[in-house]
């Protein structure tokens, strides 16, 4: 599947069906994200139940700290 992932376009493997899964792939599950697909925040609760389809536009913020 096709989406666009903070304005670029990627492919994803077949194993990747939600939100969650996406962020295992890019090892962020752990992290403290905000997620928005098609424009709509995705609320953390839901990462496991939300789906990625094709040509979803999907928008990553990762909070890094320092100093």
């Amino acid at each position: 599947m096709v989406v666009v992932l903070n304005g670029k376009t990627a492919e994803l493997s077949a194993e990747i069906n939600t939100v969650r899964d996406l962020l295992a792939s890019y090892s962020l599950q752990e992290k403290i994200v905000v997620v928005e697909r098609n424009g709509e925040i995705i609320d953390r609760s839901r990462y496991e139940q939300t789906p990625i389809a094709d040509g979803d536009r999907i928008e990553i913020v990762h909070f890094v700290g320092g100093g």
